[in-house]
């Protein structure tokens, strides 16, 4: 079984969905059709309306941003570097 994701031409489609209750949380079922890669999404307001998007993966830079820098020096290597060999 394949699963479609939306397009962004298809994203501007609506359909009506019914609205449940479970447990003491709202809840939508979400159409195969808008279905979103992941087990996660983000969820917030705007305005009137309830958006689900998605969670992106963080890049490299962006992971890289989020870690602290390193406050210590790198030790000196006491082996000197392999010799270069022309293997062709």
């Amino acid at each position: 079984m394949s699963i479609a994701y939306a397009s962004e031409a298809q994203v501007s489609a609506q359909r009506r969905v019914r609205l449940f209750r479970n447990g003491r949380n709202q809840a939508v079922r979400i159409p195969v059709e808008f279905e979103i890669p992941g087990n996660e999404a983000i969820m917030h307001r705007d305005g009137d309306r309830l958006v689900i998007e998605p969670v992106r993966k963080r890049g490299l830079i962006a992971l890289l941003k989020s870690m602290k820098p390193l406050n210590e020096d790198f030790p000196d290597i006491a082996d000197p570097a392999p010799r270069r060999e022309n293997v062709f």
